[in-house]
């Protein structure tokens, strides 16, 4: 059986009636036919939804100039969980201390 498009203008003119009839029997359905009910996006409509986020400023926020890295660094385990400790009580993420640490060391660029 085909079953027409549900999109908001649909649901927006249905009567409270159907509703609740819609509702009640997507409540009856288990995940697994919920998902067989569905099909996987397209790979048009998941470039559309990528552009779409990228567009409303969604992700996380560029840091510094040329963003950000990862680094791996070797740290004593007292040290690191002083550290912790310290950016714990400070109210910021262990990356901030060391950023922090590193700005205050380092020479002033200019």
């Amino acid at each position: 059986m085909k079953t027409k498009s549900l999109t908001g203008r649909a649901i927006d003119a249905m009567t409270p009636a159907e509703r609740q009839k819609l509702l009640d029997d997507l409540d009856s359905q288990t995940p697994a036919q919920r998902r067989a009910n569905s099909r996987p996006p397209t790979v048009s409509e998941k470039a559309r939804a990528i552009r779409a986020g990228k567009a409303m400023g969604r992700g996380r926020p560029k840091l510094g100039k040329e963003g950000t890295r990862v680094v791996s660094v070797t740290v004593e385990v007292n040290l690191l969980k002083q550290a912790d400790a310290f950016a714990a009580a400070a109210g910021m993420k262990r990356s901030e201390l060391f950023t922090q640490g590193l700005r205050g060391i380092l020479p002033k660029a200019g």
